[in-house]
């Protein structure tokens, strides 16, 4: 989790540098481009991933919202927010996806998680098991907008972008996600404490 926050401050802190980096793109520098693909794919596949439970499916994906944007990259309007902009064009890839295709066997129900924040720590085996259960049977759309908040930590303005929906239907939905999550965990949770 340490790292994932690294990440975050990392990219938080070279706005200049990722601007410069998005007008060689848009201008034909591949090197830039090069350059965006390897600070936003860990982000983008884990995200896509825990949509899409399967690995070979978010690998194609991942690769599929890259080109994406590569095409589109004319489109993009500097002083926006990049991040954003690239995890909208990786919803609609997975939403475009899920419309086209059959579902895929799905990998098991314990999601890996990070071994290193407090929360994974004092939940047993059995209830992170339940955990990785109960968010993959979260509706796609309450899924998605909870996994942008909490494995992305993006503004709720953010999610909304991402899904094309308000900030204020991106707040409801990670919020009926949180209170499903709860509503599956809480008595885990109370026995762990007896």
């Amino acid at each position: 989790m340490g790292e994932r926050l690294d990440q975050r401050n990392e990219a938080d802190q070279l706005p200049g540098e990722e601007h410069l980096l998005i007008r060689g793109a848009q201008q034909g520098d591949r090197q830039a481009f090069a350059h965006l693909v390897e600070r936003y794919w860990d982000a983008l596949h884990r995200w896509l991933f825990r949509l899409a439970r399967d690995r070979h499916t978010a690998e194609d994906l991942t690769q599929e919202t890259f080109l994406k944007a590569l095409n589109g990259l004319h489109s993009f309007r500097p002083g926006t927010n990049f991040r954003a902009w690239l995890f909208r064009i990786a919803h609609n890839t997975f939403a475009n996806q899920r419309r086209s295709s059959r579902p895929r066997e799905p990998l098991p129900e314990d999601l890996p998680l990070s071994e290193d924040g407090p929360l994974e720590k004092a939940l047993s085996r059995e209830s992170l098991h339940l955990l990785g259960q109960t968010v993959g049977r979260l509706p796609p759309e309450f899924k998605a907008a909870f996994l942008l908040r909490v494995d992305e930590g993006l503004s709720f303005r953010e999610i909304g972008d991402v899904l094309g929906v308000t900030e204020e239907t991106a707040r409801w939905r990670v919020f009926k996600a949180r209170q499903k999550l709860m509503s599956v965990l809480a008595p885990q949770l109370d026995r762990e404490k007896s």
